[in-house]
């Protein structure tokens, strides 16, 4: 999850995606690799830039699984869901250090910055508890309205 100055959090349209759907950077972690590694690996890949700091780590890998029809499609079945080890990083460029086109292989059409309690309503509906447990686990360092 990175953030920038104002608090607001990246998302990116999935270039490979039809819906109106919006995530945040995310990705695996190659053998050999430790999570923060990938973390830098990633970021770069997905938005151009390396331009953060790790401000927060996750307590917990924090998993979620696909919808049944959705599990022979994805990834040719062989994967049921994904657990992942988030990360909170505060942004230290401008927008005009992301790059989108950095890897050969675009993930994202566009991005903008959000305010984080909008992410559960961004993202694709089976992924929405897992962006309510993220926010959950980052919620000392985010500008969050108190729930009534």
């Amino acid at each position: 999850m990175l953030l920038n100055d104002r608090g607001d959090a990246l998302v990116g349209k999935r270039i490979d995606m039809t819906s109106d759907a919006w995530q945040m950077p995310q990705g695996g972690i190659d053998d050999g690799e430790q999570p923060e590694q990938a973390l830098w690996r990633e970021l770069h890949e997905e938005v151009g830039t390396d331009k953060a700091v790790v401000i927060a780590q996750a307590r917990e890998w924090l998993t979620y699984e696909f919808p049944p029809d959705l599990q022979p499609k994805l990834w040719r079945g062989r994967y049921r869901g994904q657990a992942q080890l988030w990360f909170l990083l505060r942004f230290q460029g401008t927008d005009a250090d992301l790059d989108l086109d950095k890897h050969t292989d675009r993930e994202f059409s566009e991005v903008q910055w959000v305010e984080p309690r909008h992410l559960p309503d961004l993202i694709v509906g089976f992924k929405r508890e897992l962006y309510e447990r993220v926010l959950a686990e980052f919620v000392d360092h985010l500008k969050l309205p108190v729930p009534r």
